[in-house]
């Protein structure tokens, strides 16, 4: 059986591997793939990593030195790995798409949690408080969601949006004309989404052009009350200009599943310790903001999926006899 490391573990991937795993030998390492535990990976034809794993060109180096053939990440993002310098040494494999209903649901929850103050309601009678003062939230019919990026995710969220009764309107460089017509949603320029919406929601991938896409000038062009959401990419949004606008009082409130200096910090149990992060901290106390730790893929669908997938692209890998790029799933180092 072919061995396989496999980096950043928790129980809940263990489980699902174990699950559906039949053809290899995985050797499950709890630290993070770094240039410090690559080594761990000596004896190993493959390696599986995940979105906080650390895959710059040492760490490939030291993968390849150690006789890695493959990588093959479980999740749909890459922008942790230099793929110029993986480019015609290292082949690598993603799951491009495990269960958009997890991720647009959790985004839901998010904001309903948000809107209606249900995690201050939540502490308040476990104390038997039931007073219901500064719990007001609004109708989310009627209201209008503004949503960046419209691939799987970004339409299963219209879906739920429009379940709501909500006016929904996009933007995507490539934009799904069909889906839009058949949904009865409108594309728009950035501006005009930051603008007119009253909640604004992320779901596009971690580009040169998508970086910051919520920064402090886009933030001027947002209603005070919007609310911002965001499961996709910590990146996306500059938390130091998001900080200060909360702070301020010009836009509404944030929920947060991603934050763009998470590697070190989320999936961890820091509870115990003094975060070493100023922007951090003063979100985490803000009432208006709630923040989860990089979970919203996490359900037994999406697990199984992930699991199925990445078991099954390294399957192909280690069958083929063609070109890595050529097989589905394979990472093309210009994207």
């Amino acid at each position: 059986m072919e061995k396989i490391a496999f980096f950043d573990t928790k129980p809940y991937d263990k489980e699902s591997f174990d699950r559906f795993n039949t053809n290899y030998k995985i050797q499950y390492f709890e630290d993070k793939l770094t240039a410090r535990t690559a080594a761990l990976a000596k004896g190993c034809r493959a390696v599986c990593a995940f979105v906080n794993d650390t895959i710059d060109a040492p760490v490939i180096d030291s993968l390849l030195d150690n006789g890695v053939e493959v990588l093959a990440m479980r999740c749909a993002g890459y922008n942790n790995i230099d793929l110029r310098y993986a480019e015609g040494k290292l082949p690598i494999f993603r799951v491009p798409a495990y269960s958009p209903y997890a991720v647009a649901e959790h985004a839901m929850a998010l904001l309903l949690l948000l809107n209606r103050k249900v995690h201050k309601s939540y502490i308040r009678t476990r104390d038997f408080n039931f007073s219901i003062n500064g719990l007001t939230g609004f109708d989310l019919h009627g209201k209008t969601a503004g949503v960046i990026g419209t691939g799987k995710i970004g339409q299963v969220f219209i879906d739920i949006c429009l379940g709501f009764g909500m006016t929904v309107v996009a933007y995507d460089p490539y934009p799904n004309e069909k889906f839009a017509a058949d949904r009865g949603i409108t594309y728009v320029g950035k501006e005009e989404l930051f603008s007119r919406s009253d909640i604004i929601s992320l779901h596009c991938p971690l580009t040169k052009d998508t970086r910051y896409i919520i920064n402090e000038e886009s933030l001027q062009l947002m209603k005070k009350t919007v609310t911002i959401i965001n499961t996709s990419r910590g990146q996306l949004i500059d938390s130091e200009a998001l900080l200060k606008a909360l702070r301020e009082k010009r836009i509404g409130a944030a929920g947060l599943d991603v934050y763009e200096e998470e590697t070190d910090i989320f999936y961890e149990d820091k509870s115990g310790e003094i975060i070493n992060d100023d922007i951090l901290s003063l979100l985490v106390s803000m009432p208006n903001v709630i923040i989860t730790s990089h979970q919203a893929f996490l359900t037994e669908e999406a697990l199984s999926a992930i699991a199925q997938v990445t078991l099954k692209n390294l399957d192909d890998f280690f069958a083929a006899d063609t070109d890595p790029a050529k097989l589905p799933n394979a990472v093309h180092y210009g994207m």
